[in-house]
């Protein structure tokens, strides 16, 4: 028997189907993890060919976690295994590098600022930046920041200055942090003043001990000096390759030498001043391990050390993971490698990209730098005896700024891996080199490097998901979502 239909029978039926009808258009809601919603995540991505037909660009295509499946090889991220936390990407900001950038036309140079430092999409985002303490073999001339006639000593450093750096350097230092606040700075000796050292000459000879303290002394004022400037030191070396006494300037440092300083004189130095800036020890070639695992071994010293830095020109980059394994409490950082006037685009931008910006974050760094920011078509400045065939990320050309290949093997890392991503797993499956990142944001990001002679097609997955891409022969690509 049918039921007769009341009033009340028909407002229950209509307040049903609408509630019904508003649950059905509202769906879930979405996420970003590619997993549970809907609606598949779509993840972006930005291409640099070997040939520099294709410049850091960004893709008209977006990939999506919802590819059918194939039988390419896939990548597999997962953000819940974790590793270090990045402190950034960047370059060291020469002397020389100051002196060109700030020789721009002013609206040239505000630009240009913008572009390297600043937070837009067109930006590249750096985020750390190393320079000398005192003069580099790229700066137009050699000095320190205590320099007297022969003969002369001053261990109380009554004649301290930071000089030269006053008029390029730090004013440029001070734009930049003006752009962000929170970039880190690391600074590196090339050398100490002469007065201080066993050859009495800026190439080459070794720190007397009598002068450990007033050493220590020294690199406590540049800190303190720098500070009243507006410029917070993150970190220092002791000393910029301290196994190389052939550069202008230079100075030699054992590693037994090394932890005596440290343990002795610039340890306690530090401490007395209540100074925070990290002490790193090495910042040389990964051929050396037993360099910082030597001053490591020294208990004295080590209590004051945060970690030990690493360049590649000699080595293997898996040095930094043995010295990380001995000693898995203390950070591992990249602070240098060049690209010189003999090379090639497509070859440097694969080595460096495999080695400097994948190799050493997955061998535990917390920081890829290229060596120094610009320069000129002749690759000037430099000290007499210095580097004459360093290039640049930026060639500086009177008016003219040109991107070579060392500003897009940091621009694929910095303007999407800011400061405090952390690294997370990532397989090496396809034959390409890569590494991922889980950013402060949530986002999730990858870097993958091509340097074969084909196009591979493989997947991205995560989550029992997946997303099919290609990568072009000798191609580096990061991959946002």
């Amino acid at each position: 028997m049918t039921k007769p239909i009341t009033p009340l029978l028909l407002l229950t039926v209509l307040i049903s189907a609408q509630m019904n009808c508003t649950k059905n258009k509202s769906g879930p809601s979405p996420t970003n993890s590619g997993t549970t919603s809907t609606t598949p995540v779509k993840i972006s991505s930005w291409f640099t060919k070997a040939d520099a037909t294709v410049l850091l660009q960004k893709q008209s295509n977006e990939l999506s976690f919802s590819s059918p499946a194939n039988t390419n090889a896939s990548i597999e991220i997962d953000s819940t295994q974790t590793y270090q936390t990045v402190d950034g990407f960047g370059y060291t900001l020469t002397g020389g590098s100051a002196i060109l950038i700030n020789a721009l036309p002013s609206s040239t140079k505000a630009a240009l600022l913008q572009e390297l430092f600043g937070k837009d999409e067109t930006a590249i985002s750096i985020s750390y930046l190393r320079v000398s303490i005192g003069a580099s073999d790229l700066n137009a001339s050699v000095y320190s920041y205590d320099d007297l006639p022969a003969g002369q000593t001053d261990p109380s450093l009554s004649k301290f200055s930071l000089g030269q750096d006053t008029v390029d350097l730090l004013p440029l230092l001070k734009q930049i942090l003006a752009i962000n606040p929170a970039i880190k700075i690391l600074g590196s000796p090339w050398s100490a003043p002469v007065w201080m050292k066993d050859n009495g000459a800026s190439k080459g000879g070794s720190l007397l001990p009598q002068y450990y303290t007033a050493y220590a002394n020294y690199l406590v004022k540049y800190i303190q000096e720098m500070k009243k400037r507006g410029i917070t030191v993150d970190a220092i070396t002791p000393q910029n390759e301290p196994l190389h006494g052939g550069n202008n300037p230079s100075m030699v440092m054992t590693a037994t030498q090394q932890a005596d300083f440290i343990r002795t004189a610039l340890g306690p130095a530090f401490q007395a001043a209540g100074l925070t800036t990290k002490i790193i020890v090495y910042d040389h070639n990964c051929d050396r391990p037993d360099y910082p695992l030597t001053v490591l071994a020294d208990a004295g010293a080590r209590q004051y050390i945060d970690g030990s830095a690493f360049h590649l020109y000699a080595g293997d980059v898996s040095a930094l993971s043995t010295v990380h394994d001995q000693y898995p409490s203390k950070n591992v950082y990249f602070t240098e490698q060049w690209t010189g006037a003999n090379g090639s685009f497509d070859g440097d931008l694969k080595w460096h990209v495999r080695n400097v910006v994948i190799g050493t974050v997955r061998n535990w760094s917390k920081t890829a730098l290229e060596w120094n920011l610009a320069n000129s078509p002749t690759y000037e400045p430099h000290t007499p005896g210095g580097c004459t065939e360093c290039k640049g990320a930026l060639t500086i050309n009177g008016t003219n700024v040109s991107r070579n290949v060392g500003y897009y093997i940091i621009a694929h890392a910095s303007k999407f891996v800011p400061a405090g991503s952390v690294r997370i797993s990532s397989t090496v499956n396809a034959g390409l080199s890569n590494v991922a990142f889980l950013t402060p944001q949530g986002n999730k990001v990858l870097i993958a490097l091509n340097d074969g002679s084909s196009n591979v097609a493989f997947n991205i997955k995560m989550n029992g998901k997946w997303a099919a891409a290609n990568l072009p022969a000798g191609s580096v690509a990061t991959y946002v979502w």
